[in-house]
Protein backbone atom coordinates (compact mmCIF):
# COMPACT_ATOMS: atom_id res chain seq x y z
CA UNK A 1 0.00 0.00 0.00
CA UNK A 2 1.62 3.34 -0.98
CA UNK A 3 0.72 6.51 1.15
CA UNK A 4 0.68 9.76 -0.59
CA UNK A 5 2.56 12.09 1.23
CA UNK A 6 1.04 15.06 -0.61
CA UNK A 7 -1.91 14.09 -0.26
CA UNK A 8 -3.74 16.11 2.65
CA UNK A 9 -5.76 13.43 4.08
CA UNK A 10 -2.31 12.01 5.14
CA UNK A 11 -0.82 14.86 6.29
CA UNK A 12 -3.51 15.28 8.81
CA UNK A 13 -3.38 11.72 9.48
CA UNK A 14 0.35 11.75 10.53
CA UNK A 15 -0.26 14.70 12.59
CA UNK A 16 -2.83 13.35 14.38
CA UNK A 17 -0.78 10.40 14.97
CA UNK A 18 1.82 12.37 16.49
CA UNK A 19 -0.35 14.96 18.68
CA UNK A 20 -1.86 11.66 20.01
CA UNK A 21 1.42 10.59 20.63
CA UNK A 22 2.72 13.58 22.05
CA UNK A 23 -0.12 13.58 24.47
CA UNK A 24 0.40 9.87 25.39
CA UNK A 25 4.31 10.77 26.11
CA UNK A 26 3.61 13.53 28.08
CA UNK A 27 0.82 12.01 30.06
CA UNK A 28 3.48 9.41 31.37
CA UNK A 29 5.63 12.16 32.25
CA UNK A 30 2.85 14.04 34.01
CA UNK A 31 2.01 10.73 35.88
CA UNK A 32 5.17 9.77 36.66
CA UNK A 33 6.18 13.33 38.38
CA UNK A 34 2.51 12.78 40.24
CA UNK A 35 3.96 10.00 41.67
CA UNK A 36 7.19 11.47 42.55
CA UNK A 37 5.33 14.60 44.08
CA UNK A 38 3.28 12.80 46.30
CA UNK A 39 6.21 10.38 47.20
CA UNK A 40 7.95 13.77 48.10
CA UNK A 41 4.63 15.80 49.95
CA UNK A 42 4.36 12.86 52.01
CA UNK A 43 7.37 13.43 54.46
CA UNK A 44 6.11 16.68 54.24
CA UNK A 45 2.63 16.16 55.83
CA UNK A 46 4.57 13.75 58.40
CA UNK A 47 6.78 16.63 59.43
CA UNK A 48 4.21 19.40 59.48
CA UNK A 49 1.63 16.96 61.89
CA UNK A 50 4.58 16.97 64.02
CA UNK A 51 4.86 20.88 64.22
CA UNK A 52 1.68 21.00 64.71
CA UNK A 53 1.41 19.13 67.70
CA UNK A 54 4.68 20.82 68.98
CA UNK A 55 2.72 23.91 68.37
CA UNK A 56 0.35 22.83 70.44
CA UNK A 57 2.20 21.66 73.18
CA UNK A 58 3.63 25.33 73.07
CA UNK A 59 0.12 26.75 73.35
CA UNK A 60 -0.66 24.16 76.07
CA UNK A 61 2.25 25.54 77.71
CA UNK A 62 1.69 28.88 77.44
CA UNK A 63 -1.74 28.38 79.27
CA UNK A 64 -0.42 26.92 82.30
CA UNK A 65 2.74 29.46 82.32
CA UNK A 66 -0.32 32.27 82.34
CA UNK A 67 -2.31 30.47 85.20
CA UNK A 68 1.15 29.83 87.16
CA UNK A 69 2.25 33.72 86.55
CA UNK A 70 -1.51 34.18 87.68
CA UNK A 71 -1.64 32.10 90.86
CA UNK A 72 1.83 33.91 91.64
CA UNK A 73 0.30 36.75 91.20
CA UNK A 74 -2.80 36.56 93.53
CA UNK A 75 -0.98 34.81 96.22
CA UNK A 76 1.64 37.50 96.81
CA UNK A 77 -0.92 40.46 96.65
CA UNK A 78 -2.75 38.36 98.97
CA UNK A 79 0.01 38.20 100.90
CA UNK A 80 0.88 42.20 100.79
CA UNK A 81 -2.58 42.69 101.62
CA UNK A 82 -2.49 40.49 104.59
CA UNK A 83 1.15 41.99 105.87
CA UNK A 84 -0.57 46.04 105.56
CA UNK A 85 -3.45 44.93 107.45
CA UNK A 86 -1.14 43.40 110.11
CA UNK A 87 1.20 46.57 110.18
CA UNK A 88 -1.88 48.72 110.07
CA UNK A 89 -3.35 47.37 113.12
CA UNK A 90 -0.62 46.55 115.07
CA UNK A 91 0.65 50.39 114.03
CA UNK A 92 -2.66 51.57 115.32
CA UNK A 93 -2.28 49.98 118.94
CA UNK A 94 0.85 51.27 119.85
CA UNK A 95 -0.38 54.54 118.23
CA UNK A 96 -3.26 54.23 120.55
CA UNK A 97 -1.31 53.13 123.43
CA UNK A 98 0.58 56.07 123.11
CA UNK A 99 -2.20 58.65 122.74
CA UNK A 100 -3.67 57.38 125.79
CA UNK A 101 -1.34 57.25 128.15
CA UNK A 102 0.46 60.83 126.72
CA UNK A 103 -3.30 61.73 127.64
CA UNK A 104 -3.02 60.20 130.71
CA UNK A 105 0.17 62.24 131.51
CA UNK A 106 -0.78 65.55 130.48
CA UNK A 107 -4.31 65.10 132.47
CA UNK A 108 -1.89 63.94 135.70
CA UNK A 109 0.33 66.88 134.62
CA UNK A 110 -2.78 69.64 134.72
CA UNK A 111 -4.07 67.80 137.81
CA UNK A 112 -1.19 68.56 139.57
CA UNK A 113 -0.23 71.77 138.69
CA UNK A 114 -3.73 72.98 140.02
CA UNK A 115 -3.15 71.22 143.04
CA UNK A 116 -0.07 73.28 143.45
CA UNK A 117 -2.11 76.17 142.80
CA UNK A 118 -4.85 75.19 145.93
CA UNK A 119 -1.88 74.35 148.11
CA UNK A 120 -0.10 77.67 147.21
CA UNK A 121 -3.49 79.30 148.05
CA UNK A 122 -3.00 77.59 150.65
CA UNK A 123 0.18 78.33 151.82
CA UNK A 124 -1.05 82.32 151.63
CA UNK A 125 -4.17 81.25 154.20
CA UNK A 126 -2.06 79.63 156.34
CA UNK A 127 0.79 82.44 156.31
CA UNK A 128 -2.57 85.13 157.06
CA UNK A 129 -3.58 82.01 160.15
CA UNK A 130 -0.04 82.69 161.12
CA UNK A 131 0.92 86.04 161.32
CA UNK A 132 -2.20 86.30 163.32
CA UNK A 133 -1.79 83.67 166.39
CA UNK A 134 1.64 85.48 166.27
CA UNK A 135 -0.03 88.61 167.22
CA UNK A 136 -2.02 87.31 169.96
CA UNK A 137 0.43 84.69 171.34
CA UNK A 138 -0.70 85.83 174.52
CA UNK A 139 -3.67 84.59 174.69
CA UNK A 140 -3.00 81.18 174.16
CA UNK A 141 -2.63 80.80 178.04
CA UNK A 142 -6.63 81.45 177.92
CA UNK A 143 -7.36 78.78 174.86
CA UNK A 144 -4.64 76.20 176.44
CA UNK A 145 -5.23 75.94 179.98
CA UNK A 146 -3.69 72.16 180.02
CA UNK A 147 -1.15 69.60 178.30
CA UNK A 148 -4.48 67.28 176.82
CA UNK A 149 -5.61 70.57 175.17
CA UNK A 150 -2.35 71.90 173.72
CA UNK A 151 -1.69 68.54 172.65
CA UNK A 152 -5.16 68.40 170.81
CA UNK A 153 -4.28 71.98 169.27
CA UNK A 154 -1.01 70.71 168.19
CA UNK A 155 -2.30 67.75 166.39
CA UNK A 156 -5.32 69.44 165.06
CA UNK A 157 -2.89 72.54 163.22
CA UNK A 158 -0.45 69.99 162.20
CA UNK A 159 -3.62 67.86 160.52
CA UNK A 160 -4.76 71.18 158.74
CA UNK A 161 -1.09 71.72 157.54
CA UNK A 162 -0.27 68.15 156.39
CA UNK A 163 -4.24 67.70 154.41
CA UNK A 164 -3.26 71.28 152.83
CA UNK A 165 0.07 69.92 151.31
CA UNK A 166 0.38 66.57 150.95
CA UNK A 167 -2.06 64.33 148.85
CA UNK A 168 -4.37 62.21 150.89
CA UNK A 169 -1.98 58.43 150.54
CA UNK A 170 1.12 60.40 151.19
CA UNK A 171 0.49 60.07 154.68
CA UNK A 172 -1.08 58.63 157.56
CA UNK A 173 -2.60 60.19 161.13
CA UNK A 174 -2.32 58.65 164.33
CA UNK A 175 0.01 55.97 162.79
CA UNK A 176 0.88 52.98 165.22
CA UNK A 177 4.63 51.78 164.74
CA UNK A 178 5.92 48.36 165.05
CA UNK A 179 7.03 49.04 168.60
CA UNK A 180 3.64 49.75 169.74
CA UNK A 181 4.04 53.65 169.75
CA UNK A 182 1.25 56.04 167.96
CA UNK A 183 2.94 59.30 165.88
CA UNK A 184 0.82 62.10 165.08
CA UNK A 185 1.40 61.70 161.70
CA UNK A 186 3.57 59.07 159.33
CA UNK A 187 4.77 60.61 155.67
CA UNK A 188 5.21 58.39 153.20
CA UNK A 189 8.23 58.85 151.63
CA UNK A 190 10.11 56.72 148.96
CA UNK A 191 13.31 55.16 150.24
CA UNK A 192 15.79 56.87 150.58
CA UNK A 193 14.83 58.66 153.31
CA UNK A 194 11.79 56.52 154.25
CA UNK A 195 8.60 57.24 155.92
CA UNK A 196 9.42 60.04 158.17
CA UNK A 197 7.29 61.05 161.87
CA UNK A 198 5.83 64.32 162.64
CA UNK A 199 5.39 64.88 166.17
CA UNK A 200 3.14 68.15 167.73
CA UNK A 201 5.11 69.58 170.81
CA UNK A 202 4.09 72.73 172.50
CA UNK A 203 6.20 73.53 175.47
CA UNK A 204 3.84 76.33 176.55
CA UNK A 205 4.81 76.25 180.36
CA UNK A 206 8.52 77.14 180.26
CA UNK A 207 7.69 79.76 176.90
CA UNK A 208 5.27 81.36 179.43
CA UNK A 209 7.97 80.90 182.45
CA UNK A 210 10.54 82.93 180.28
CA UNK A 211 7.83 85.56 179.47
CA UNK A 212 7.35 86.19 183.13
CA UNK A 213 10.47 86.48 184.11
CA UNK A 214 11.49 89.76 185.38
CA UNK A 215 14.69 88.83 187.26
CA UNK A 216 17.65 87.59 185.98
CA UNK A 217 17.07 84.31 188.29
CA UNK A 218 14.28 83.89 186.96
CA UNK A 219 14.62 84.33 183.19
CA UNK A 220 17.94 81.59 184.08
CA UNK A 221 15.50 79.31 185.57
CA UNK A 222 13.32 79.65 183.21
CA UNK A 223 15.72 79.27 180.65
CA UNK A 224 16.54 75.70 182.33
CA UNK A 225 13.08 75.20 181.93
CA UNK A 226 12.71 75.65 178.52
CA UNK A 227 16.21 73.59 177.64
CA UNK A 228 14.77 70.63 179.76
CA UNK A 229 11.71 70.59 178.07
CA UNK A 230 12.55 70.81 174.67
CA UNK A 231 15.37 68.53 174.95
CA UNK A 232 13.13 65.79 176.52
CA UNK A 233 10.72 66.59 173.55
CA UNK A 234 13.69 65.63 171.43
CA UNK A 235 14.91 62.81 173.33
CA UNK A 236 11.46 61.12 173.27
CA UNK A 237 10.62 61.40 169.72
CA UNK A 238 14.70 59.99 168.41
CA UNK A 239 13.95 57.16 171.02
CA UNK A 240 10.23 56.77 169.90
CA UNK A 241 10.05 57.36 166.04
CA UNK A 242 13.29 56.46 164.64
CA UNK A 243 13.36 53.00 163.78
CA UNK A 244 15.71 51.41 162.18
CA UNK A 245 14.92 49.74 158.76
CA UNK A 246 11.14 51.25 159.53
CA UNK A 247 11.38 54.45 159.49
CA UNK A 248 13.85 57.25 157.66
CA UNK A 249 16.77 58.25 159.96
CA UNK A 250 15.49 61.38 161.22
CA UNK A 251 12.12 62.58 162.45
CA UNK A 252 10.01 66.59 162.79
CA UNK A 253 8.82 67.87 165.98
CA UNK A 254 5.94 70.38 165.11
CA UNK A 255 5.84 73.36 167.04
CA UNK A 256 2.25 74.86 166.54
CA UNK A 257 3.95 78.49 167.67
CA UNK A 258 5.83 80.84 165.75
CA UNK A 259 6.47 82.28 168.63
CA UNK A 260 7.95 79.22 170.76
CA UNK A 261 9.75 78.15 167.32
CA UNK A 262 11.57 81.70 167.21
CA UNK A 263 12.61 81.80 170.80
CA UNK A 264 14.21 78.58 170.57
CA UNK A 265 16.28 79.36 167.42
CA UNK A 266 17.02 82.93 168.72
CA UNK A 267 17.81 81.84 172.47
CA UNK A 268 18.46 78.23 172.77
CA UNK A 269 20.78 77.34 169.23
CA UNK A 270 22.16 74.53 171.30
CA UNK A 271 19.13 72.57 171.53
CA UNK A 272 18.43 72.84 167.65
CA UNK A 273 21.74 71.72 167.62
CA UNK A 274 20.77 68.83 169.87
CA UNK A 275 18.15 67.92 167.93
CA UNK A 276 20.47 67.81 164.70
CA UNK A 277 22.77 65.13 166.51
CA UNK A 278 19.58 63.04 167.45
CA UNK A 279 18.35 63.62 164.23
CA UNK A 280 15.18 65.75 165.00
CA UNK A 281 14.56 68.66 163.18
CA UNK A 282 12.23 71.25 165.10
CA UNK A 283 10.04 73.05 162.38
CA UNK A 284 7.25 75.70 163.39
CA UNK A 285 3.82 75.55 160.75
CA UNK A 286 5.41 77.80 158.41
CA UNK A 287 8.55 76.08 158.33
CA UNK A 288 6.38 72.78 158.57
CA UNK A 289 4.68 73.78 155.49
CA UNK A 290 7.92 74.26 153.26
CA UNK A 291 9.23 71.49 154.54
CA UNK A 292 6.22 69.21 153.47
CA UNK A 293 5.83 70.89 149.81
CA UNK A 294 9.79 69.32 149.69
CA UNK A 295 8.52 66.38 150.36
CA UNK A 296 5.65 66.57 148.18
CA UNK A 297 8.18 67.48 145.42
CA UNK A 298 9.90 64.25 146.76
CA UNK A 299 6.28 62.30 146.54
CA UNK A 300 5.64 63.98 142.88
CA UNK A 301 9.39 62.45 141.47
CA UNK A 302 8.86 59.15 142.91
CA UNK A 303 5.90 58.66 141.38
CA UNK A 304 7.02 60.48 138.18
CA UNK A 305 9.81 58.13 138.05
CA UNK A 306 7.41 55.23 138.94
CA UNK A 307 5.27 56.45 135.56
CA UNK A 308 8.81 57.02 133.52
CA UNK A 309 9.58 53.26 134.44
CA UNK A 310 6.06 52.26 133.14
CA UNK A 311 7.03 54.47 130.12
CA UNK A 312 10.24 52.99 129.87
CA UNK A 313 8.94 49.73 129.99
CA UNK A 314 6.44 50.69 127.07
CA UNK A 315 8.97 52.56 124.82
CA UNK A 316 10.86 48.73 125.22
CA UNK A 317 8.14 46.74 124.19
CA UNK A 318 7.33 49.30 121.11
CA UNK A 319 11.39 48.86 120.39
CA UNK A 320 10.81 44.95 120.25
CA UNK A 321 7.90 45.28 118.10
CA UNK A 322 9.75 47.67 115.89
CA UNK A 323 12.83 45.64 115.68
CA UNK A 324 10.88 42.71 114.87
CA UNK A 325 8.53 44.60 112.33
CA UNK A 326 12.24 45.20 110.44
CA UNK A 327 12.93 41.77 110.94
CA UNK A 328 9.58 40.93 109.18
CA UNK A 329 10.00 43.18 106.66
CA UNK A 330 13.24 42.55 105.65
CA UNK A 331 11.77 39.06 105.24
CA UNK A 332 9.02 40.69 102.80
CA UNK A 333 11.44 42.37 101.07
CA UNK A 334 13.91 39.53 100.47
CA UNK A 335 10.25 37.60 99.40
CA UNK A 336 9.49 40.28 97.38
CA UNK A 337 13.06 40.25 95.27
CA UNK A 338 12.86 36.32 94.89
CA UNK A 339 9.32 36.34 93.45
CA UNK A 340 10.41 39.47 91.32
CA UNK A 341 13.56 37.27 89.93
CA UNK A 342 11.26 34.34 89.38
CA UNK A 343 8.76 36.75 87.28
CA UNK A 344 11.98 37.71 85.75
CA UNK A 345 13.14 34.12 84.99
CA UNK A 346 9.51 33.34 83.99
CA UNK A 347 9.23 36.51 81.71
CA UNK A 348 12.40 35.64 79.83
CA UNK A 349 11.47 31.78 78.92
CA UNK A 350 7.93 33.10 77.96
CA UNK A 351 10.09 35.33 75.56
CA UNK A 352 12.12 32.48 74.20
CA UNK A 353 9.03 30.78 73.87
CA UNK A 354 6.88 33.43 72.06
CA UNK A 355 9.65 33.67 69.74
CA UNK A 356 9.89 30.29 68.87
CA UNK A 357 5.89 29.84 68.63
CA UNK A 358 6.37 33.07 66.47
CA UNK A 359 8.84 31.32 64.13
CA UNK A 360 6.83 27.66 63.74
CA UNK A 361 3.79 29.89 63.25
CA UNK A 362 5.32 31.84 60.13
CA UNK A 363 7.34 28.49 58.73
CA UNK A 364 10.82 30.10 59.09
CA UNK A 365 12.44 26.65 58.39
CA UNK A 366 15.63 28.75 57.61
CA UNK A 367 16.20 29.79 61.09
CA UNK A 368 15.03 26.61 62.60
CA UNK A 369 17.67 24.67 60.09
CA UNK A 370 20.78 25.54 62.93
CA UNK A 371 18.91 22.85 64.52
CA UNK A 372 17.21 20.65 62.41
CA UNK A 373 15.59 17.33 63.23
CA UNK A 374 16.45 13.80 62.54
CA UNK A 375 15.18 13.04 58.96
CA UNK A 376 14.41 17.21 57.95
CA UNK A 377 17.57 17.30 55.82
CA UNK A 378 16.50 13.92 53.50
CA UNK A 379 13.21 15.92 54.02
CA UNK A 380 14.75 18.97 52.07
CA UNK A 381 16.72 16.77 49.63
CA UNK A 382 13.96 15.09 48.43
CA UNK A 383 11.69 18.33 48.01
CA UNK A 384 14.40 20.17 46.02
CA UNK A 385 13.42 20.81 42.36
CA UNK A 386 16.05 18.70 40.01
Amino acid sequence: MQVDLADPLVIAGLAGGLIALLVLILMGVLLRRTSEAARAVLPIAREMATLGQRVQHLSDGQHQLAGGLNHVSEAQSAAQANMLKLMERRLADVGLAMTENLNGSARRTAQSLGDLQQRLVAIDKAQANIEKLSGNVLSLQDILSNKQARGAFGEIQLHDIVTKALPSDGYTMQATLSNGRRADCLIHLPNPPGPIVVDAKFPLEAYEALRRAKTQWEVSEAAKFMRASVRAHIKAIADKYILEGETAEGALMFLPSEAVYAEIHANFPEVVREGFDRRVWIVSPTTCMATLNTMRAVLKDARMREQAGAIRKELALLNGDVERLGVRVENLDRHFGQAARDIEEIKTSADKAGRRARRLDQFDFEELAADPPKGAESVMQVSRPD
